[in-house]
């Protein structure tokens, strides 16, 4: 894969894209992907032949992976198997961006959480803001620039953190919902349906729209949906609403163009300045302004995962 690039993964076909290697060691490959959507239907359906880690970064899209369609927006993280065939589609448009770190067998067999990794199915989840965060600084870490014995041990290090926060190290995240509801699979469908339809809303709203209004497009009364997407994502409406909001703004103050804070509440819908610091500490244990140190090229790496 050649270092930066526009157009399809030249090793398949795939949506076409712009893409930027950040490191390759041995058995690993750390990539970032926005997508530039010229087809919104249905990608070919191709088999993964290594495992593949896909953290979301912006936008929506949706993915059907074995046969089964889901969600995939910024607060995602997809774990795949080799032999697992996947597509995707982006009905929303262009601004669909996301990190990907692929890994030989062979790496993965070497760990000591190896079982975990290759006798287990792949995982469909999402990160919180910790492992958001983490994800972002091992980004910015890379286009700082590390050698490859450095890389390695980042990502190995990384792989140990996601393995810790996903239920590969667990039971099924969906255990206790598919439990509950076993005996309604339709009901159980529709809930997925609306949860996911509710976060296609949110993710495209461009953080305008009221409760009432959010409800209103899925076909939902606001009562009904809050329950249903508590139950269906373990998250509240706003704190799924806040966790986008608080991607965006990472997604901006690592941009070198240096916008200012006032402006960055507005954009993406805070109350003020004050309310947009508040949440992001809230969300990641930092103020934006040193974010904004950590995330962009020239910042002060200290204290990174």
């Amino acid at each position: 894969m050649p270092a930066e690039g526009t157009g399809s993964d030249p090793r398949r076909r795939t949506t076409p894209a712009r893409w930027r290697v950040l490191g390759h060691p041995d058995g690993m490959l750390i990539y970032q992907v926005h997508c530039i959507v010229e087809n919104h239907g249905w990608t070919e359906t191709v088999a993964e032949d290594r495992h593949k880690i896909v953290l979301g970064r912006s936008g929506a899209y949706r993915r059907r992976l074995n046969g089964r369609v889901g969600l995939s927006d910024a607060t995602s993280v997809l774990v795949t198997r080799p032999g697992d065939e996947m597509s995707v589609a982006h009905p929303f448009g262009c601004g669909d961006s996301y990190t990907c770190l692929e890994i030989d067998p062979a790496v993965l067999a070497e760990r000591k959480d190896a079982e975990r990794w290759l006798d287990q199915r792949g995982w469909a989840g999402t990160s919180d803001a910790t492992l958001d965060l983490a994800h972002r600084l091992l980004v910015a870490e890379f286009r700082r620039g590390l050698d490859g014995f450095e890389m390695a041990e980042r990502l190995q290090r990384f792989l140990a953190r996601l393995l810790h926060h996903s239920t590969l190290s667990s039971d099924d995240a969906d255990a206790e919902v598919e439990r509950a509801v076993r005996r309604r699979p339709a009901t159980l469908a529709a809930h997925r349906r609306l949860a996911d339809r509710a976060r296609e809303v949110l993710a495209n709203s461009g953080f305008t729209m009221s409760l009432d209004e959010v409800a209103r497009e899925v076909g939902s009364s606001p009562h009904h949906l809050s329950r249903v997407f508590q139950r269906m994502t373990g998250s509240s409406l706003t704190a799924y609403r806040n966790r986008l909001r608080v991607r965006e703004v990472l997604n901006t103050l690592a941009e070198p163009d240096g916008r200012p804070l006032g402006a960055l509440a507005t954009e993406y819908g805070f109350a003020d300045q004050a309310h947009l610091t508040r949440v992001v500490r809230e969300q990641v244990g930092h103020p934006p302004a040193r974010l904004r140190r950590l995330l962009t090229a020239g910042g002060d790496a200290s204290g990174t995962a």
